[in-house]
């Protein structure tokens, strides 16, 4: 085994993660929690099997990769600046207030100013991997407040990049050991003491530390401004032509190697993390007609490879911190869970956002990860973050990873106890006279609801599921045919094209149950499938079967093995496209044998 670590960890961490994932899931639990359970068994700090952890680390990094490349496949340009209002001075705020209750707690236990801020800082910032596996599963990522929430992110990312380059420069100064861009150490831990050294002694100092927050500031913005310059055009027209090729693994070898390409380059030339080099590689994807094919091709290994990531976090936890310091990780947890929610939760309450998207905000930010850990490992690289300092953000993260699902749920619980009294007070109002009615209460209703998500009222309907070729074809026919219809497509290009094509549409994937009851599945009467995956159609013509039991259900199938997996699970008719061709030919090949 120790001639074959990455083996070893890659093996013993799919097992573990499989194995107590599926029970977690079995308890209805968050596998999530199997995943860091996994790595806690691996880690070094039990008697188990210990994984190598740089690998492990390196492994999990390709994983926030493939997961933030995929995001941006789903995420435009235009979605980004429509969320710049609010995420970029609710980012700013959050992490601000954050940073300040971790520098209280810090400053309770009687540590120095730079200890406290690099502590409070490491408290602030979300993990990419938990809170977009939140919002995937819960289809909320093409949302309006998905979009905050993704949005608030990337900035929260970029101000971390300017910590991490800026924590070396002003170690000095904080009273950690010398930086890279300090000229004189700062042996007193006291601010003025600091700050009357900086001016007499390190001017130069000062001066390298401004250029280098220039130089940083300069690389960011040239990186994306060659994103949006250059790699617009650039990206998708290198997917075209490997595609042009015919060849599947070329086509899926090109889309890894766009996300790792240049999610690595970003990182080496422009000093950008992988996750932002990744997100703005899919961003500049999106545009293409192929997105929706390139992130279906990426899945399978943005799920593998997350899995790793929860399973290297499990492994950097010290159970024993939990009984030497249970009060400092209890408040550290009550800041990152509490503090930050609320912060969070104000701050979009100011933007005039409705209760629904603020708790959905300060739920998908009440945890930490992957930044706080590199930002306390540099902090104690620098002698700024004691191991206690080091331990307790640990010990904060892998806590908020593990209640973050409970909060969700609770959440939805919450909302969708609002969402009952809403339709009663509905039916009331109805009923009672006009002068009953509060023209005031009913524009407060009107203004709570901001997330574009809009009623369908279509019946007797047909719905289709994918505007790829074929759902194009289909819904213009049955448009000439002046029957209702509703599309569900989850590629947001291909939501734009329909919706301008002025059809009703709603965005997401239509495996998920509550997405086929939000196009009225109980009041439709087809169900066309248009999706090339036959063994994923099955568990939508499953779901719409329960809804809808005199439902026609028309699917696609590539073989015969995917057409019985379909009517085995409802289907009234399946059609695999080389058959059909085959009888076409065939009928066209009759016609023309003359007859003797």
């Amino acid at each position: 085994m120790t001639q074959t670590p990455l083996i070893a960890t890659i093996s013993v961490g799919f097992v573990l993660a499989l194995i107590l994932g599926a029970i977690a899931l079995r308890l209805r639990i968050s596998p999530l929690v199997g995943y860091l359970l996994a790595g806690i068994c691996v880690g070094p700090y039990t008697p188990f099997f210990v994984a190598d952890q740089h690998l492990s680390h390196e492994i999990s990094e390709i994983g926030v990769i493939l997961l933030m490349f995929g995001v941006g496949l789903h995420f435009s340009f235009k979605d980004l600046m429509s969320v710049k209002n609010i995420a970029i001075p609710g980012a700013i705020g959050q992490i601000f207030f954050a940073t300040i209750m971790g520098m209280g707690l810090t400053w309770l236990l009687g540590w120095s100013l730079g200890t406290s801020i690099v502590f409070g800082l490491a408290l602030s910032c979300a993990s990419t991997v938990v809170l977009l596996r939140a919002l995937e599963s819960r289809q909320l990522i093409d949302t309006r407040r998905g979009k905050i929430a993704v949005g608030w992110l990337i900035v929260e990312d970029l101000i971390m990049v300017l910590a991490l380059v800026l924590l070396p420069a002003l170690a000095g100064i904080l009273g950690g050991s010398a930086g890279d861009a300090a000229t004189t150490a700062v042996d007193s831990k006291d601010l003025a003491d600091a700050a009357i050294t900086v001016v007499t002694d390190t001017a130069p100092a000062q001066l390298g530390i401004l250029a280098q927050l220039g130089i940083t500031l300069g690389k960011v913005t040239a990186f994306i401004a060659l994103m949006i310059i250059v790699g617009r055009k650039v990206i998708p027209w290198i997917l075209e032509r490997i595609a042009g090729l015919g060849s599947r693994e070329l086509f899926t070898l090109s889309v890894l190697a766009i996300a790792m390409g240049i999610a690595f380059g970003s990182a080496e030339l422009f000093g950008v993390s992988f996750a932002l080099g990744a997100f703005f590689a899919g961003m500049v994807l999106n545009e293409s007609e192929l997105s929706h094919k390139a992130a279906e091709d990426s899945l399978p290994f943005r799920d593998a490879f997350a899995v790793l990531f929860f399973v290297s976090v499990g492994m950097l936890f010290d159970p024993h911190v939990l009984l030497e310091n249970p009060l400092l990780v209890l408040a550290t947890l009550l800041i990152i869970v509490i503090g930050k929610s609320v912060a969070a939760f104000l701050i979009v309450k100011a933007f005039r956002k409705s209760t629904h998207t603020a708790l959905t905000i300060s739920v998908s930010l009440a945890q930490i990860g992957e930044f706080s850990f590199i930002l306390a490992g540099l902090g104690m690289k620098y002698e700024l973050l004691p191991q206690n300092g080091y331990n307790l953000i640990l010990a904060g993260a892998i806590l908020s990873i593990l209640i973050n699902p409970v909060l969700f749920l609770l959440l939805d619980r919450y909302q969708a106890s609002v969402e009952k009294k809403e339709v009663a007070a509905t039916a009331t109002n109805e009923e009672n006279t006009s002068q009953s009615a509060d023209p005031i209460e009913n524009i407060a209703i009107e203004q709570e609801s901001d997330d574009d998500i809009q009623p369908i009222t279509e019946t007797n309907h047909a719905i289709i599921v994918g505007y790829g070729r074929v759902g194009i074809l289909t819904s213009k026919y049955l448009q000439e045919k002046q029957i209702p219809l509703v599309i569900i497509e989850d590629a947001h290009v291909r939501v734009d094209k329909a919706r301008e094509q002025g059809y009703t549409v709603v965005e997401g994937n239509a495996a998920n149950i509550d997405l086929l009851k939000r196009a009225n599945i109980e009041e439709a009467k087809w169900l066309l499938i248009a999706v090339p995956n036959g063994f994923e159609a099955g568990q939508i013509v499953e779901h719409a079967r329960t809804c809808n039991p005199s439902l026609d259900i028309m699917a696609r199938a590539q073989t015969e093995a995917e057409q019985e997996h379909l009517e085995q699970h409802g289907s009234n008719f399946v059609i695999i496209g080389e058959n059909e061709i085959a009888r076409l030919m065939e009928s066209r090949l009759l016609q023309s044998i003359p007859t003797s």
